[in-house]
């Protein structure tokens, strides 16, 4: 069985990085169907190559000077071309990009270098064929990616081959290549991994898995060893910082196993993503998978007695909000009122207007608005299938003074969200986490 295994730009920033890579690769036979970033930073205060080629195209537009800003870029990829010995004819690689920095040059096609580049050394270094992503990942006019096309010619192209696969970057129907929005190289090894039918696709990256809480909230928090796809979405939504929506639908779409892996400690297991997971493998001691959430809401109380007998009230206010672009984020609902949770930032500069409205079309009994909260979510598949667990949640919070002033759960059970003050936000992580976590 195939492994589709993606690096991203820190595994590429130098050649200590590709023997990581290397020893992974060769570690497991599978894994023959490699994804590669551009070269990332190799410390705090260094430049992204991609960060470096955007740089570039910004000059050339504006008749600044470029060339010093390039001689960066052929310094990294020159200094891992020689440390490493590799056969790549780099000098004349850099030569054909140099040549194309005109006012003129497609900005798509100066950004996508980067991965180019990284995909043609590693190629070498692996002893794998290079397959230019322009071969394979095929853009429709309107920007989508034509997944009919290119999964029936990255099929035919790798076959038994193993490859190397320059993240970021297809071709549209013109010839001209076109990139995908940043983050694209987890793209690309998504879509890889589906078109070739993988066992698992591998996300290779500086972190060993999705951890339960943000660290800089909770010291050391735990790996998230197994997650769903859903609680994912949940947690994404919310706030963590996880992958991109896109990056996960091509193998969601095919139940293909989504593995995060620590490049720079490969013997950790990670994350396993996944549509769902036998009895075997959830972690039943553990009520919660990971908690997030986000600063900075408003909440708008609307009451009016005998709301619950009528129709149309809720629709009516939500169609207020949407004149005026805001998205309004939760709605929990009392027997004659409810809630409307918004962004402030999103929403200040139109608040008293919109609350002006409400009082006009509905005339409700009161509106309160509340401002300064923040939004705290626990989720967790195992919640739906334990008594008490939100009681539990709540007495925790109420024995460490922490005021929740709303309160929200899906129907799946997923998730319970919290409102809170904006002071408290930190503390209430903390708190869950140590109740149920530790």
């Amino acid at each position: 069985m195939r492994k589709v295994v993606k690096f991203g730009g820190s595994s590429m920033a130098n050649a200590k990085q590709y023997e990581k890579v290397k020893r992974i690769v060769q570690a497991d036979p599978d894994r023959d169907v490699v994804v590669v970033s551009a070269a990332g930073k190799r410390f705090k205060e260094d430049h992204k190559v991609t960060d470096l080629l955007y740089l570039c195209y910004a000059h050339l537009q504006y008749g600044v000077e470029s060339q010093s800003i390039f001689e960066m870029i052929e310094s990294r990829y020159r200094g891992i071309c020689n440390e490493l010995e590799l056969k790549v004819d780099i000098e004349s690689e850099l030569a054909a990009i140099r040549s194309q920095l005109k006012k003129d040059v497609r900005q798509d096609w100066l950004v996508s270098r980067g991965e180019y580049l990284s995909a043609m050394l590693m190629a070498d270094y692996l002893g794998f064929q290079f397959v230019d992503s322009a071969e394979w990942l095929k853009f429709k006019f309107d920007g989508s990616v034509d997944t009919a096309a290119s999964y029936a010619t990255l099929k035919e192209i790798a076959d038994d081959r193993a490859v190397v696969i320059p993240g970021f970057y297809g071709v549209l129907p013109d010839g001209n290549v076109k990139v995908l929005t940043r983050g694209g190289s987890d793209v690309t090894g998504a879509l890889a991994a589906a078109a070739l039918d993988a066992e698992i696709y591998e996300n290779w990256t500086d972190v060993s898995g999705i951890l339960m809480a943000d660290p800089r909230i909770v010291d050391n928090p735990d790996t998230i060893s197994y997650i769903t796809y859903s609680e994912l979405r949940e947690l994404s939504y919310m706030g963590a910082d996880v992958l991109h929506e896109a990056s996960i639908f091509p193998v969601r779409e095919k139940d293909i196993p989504l593995n995060i892996r620590n490049t720079n400690d490969p013997e950790h297991p990670g994350t396993i993503i996944k549509e769902s997971f036998p009895d075997s493998y959830s972690e039943k001691d553990k009520l919660l998978t990971g908690i997030t959430g986000k600063r900075n809401y408003s909440i708008v109380t609307i009451s009016k007695n005998g709301m619950s007998s009528s129709l149309g009230y809720l629709r009516r206010i939500l169609e207020i909000f949407e004149r005026y672009g805001i998205c309004v984020e939760f709605t929990p609902c009392g027997i004659d009122s409810f809630s409307l949770v918004v962004s402030t930032v999103a929403s200040s500069k139109f608040i008293y207007t919109i609350l002006g409205e409400i009082q006009e079309e509905i005339e409700p009994d009161s509106i309160d608005l509340i401002e300064g909260v923040s939004v705290v979510a626990a989720v967790g598949r195992n919640m739906a299938h334990q008594p008490g667990s939100s009681g539990a949640l709540f007495d925790a919070l109420g024995k460490n003074g922490i005021n929740v002033r709303m309160i929200s759960q899906g129907p799946e059970e997923l998730n319970i969200i919290l409102g809170v003050n904006n002071n408290d936000f930190e503390k209430t992580i903390r708190v869950i986490y140590d109740s149920f976590v530790k």
